[in-house]
C-alpha cells in the first residue's frame, strides 16, 4: 500500500489512510511486531513504528486522520472555473504560438481568472491533487493537413522503403575485405 510522495490527499485518501492505521492498531493489540505489520500493509517500518508510539500514548484517537496538511486555496467554484479553462485547452486562453500548459502559464491562468497567487510548486500540487497533468505537449501544427498526410502515406512512403533496381548492396565498414 504505497502512498503518493506529492500532491497532497484528498478527502477519500486521507480516509483510506486512516483505515490503514487503524488496522494496524488492530494488529498492535494482537501482539504482532512492527515488521509484520509493516509487510502486511505494505508500509514502512519507520512509519508503524510512529504509530505504534500514537497508539501507545493516545490508543486509537492518536491514529486519526489530522485532516488536510493545507487549507484548499481554490474553492469548489473556483477549481470548477481553473479546470474547464484547462480542458478547453491553450489556444482558448490566449497562447496560440504553442500549445502547451505549462506551470508557468496555469499559474498565470489561476491569477487572472481566481486572483490566488500560486508558486510553481503549489500549481504541481494542485493539479496532481486533481488528476491533472500540466505535461501535455501537443507538438502538432495548427496548419496541420490531415488529407495531404494521409495520401502521402498512401502514394509515397511505400516507394521509400524500397531499394533502386540497379543498386548493389554496400557495406558501411571502413575496413576491406581480406584479399586471398
Amino acid at each position: 500500500m504505497r502512498y503518493a510522495a506529492a500532491g497532497g490527499y484528498t478527502p477519500a485518501e486521507q480516509e483510506r489512510r486512516e483505515r490503514v492505521r487503524l488496522v494496524a492498531a488492530e494488529r498492535f493489540a494482537q501482539g504482532a511486531s512492527n515488521g509484520e505489520v509493516a509487510d502486511e500493509l505494505r508500509v514502512s517500518v519507520r512509519s508503524v513504528s510512529s504509530w505504534r508510539r500514537a497508539w501507545t500514548q493516545e490508543g486509537e484517537a492518536g491514529l486519526a486522520s489530522k485532516g488536510p496538511v493545507s487549507r484548499e486555496r481554490l474553492s469548489a467554484r473556483q477549481w470548477e472555473k481553473v479546470a474547464a479553462l484547462l480542458d478547453a485547452g491553450p489556444a482558448a486562453c490566449g497562447y496560440e504560438d504553442d500549445q502547451r500548459w505549462t506551470l508557468a502559464r496555469i499559474a498565470a491562468l489561476i491569477g487572472r481568472t481566481c486572483h490566488v497567487t500560486y508558486t510553481l510548486t503549489g500549481v504541481s500540487k494542485l493539479l496532481d491533487r486533481h488528476g491533472y497533468s500540466w505535461q501535455v505537449p501537443v507538438r502538432r501544427s495548427a496548419a496541420r493537413d490531415e488529407e495531404e498526410i494521409q495520401r502521402w502515406r498512401r502514394e509515397v512512403w511505400p516507394d521509400v522503403g524500397r531499394r533502386p533496381a540497379n543498386s548493389a548492396r554496400t557495406s558501411a565498414s571502413p575496413t576491406r575485405r581480406a584479399r586471398r
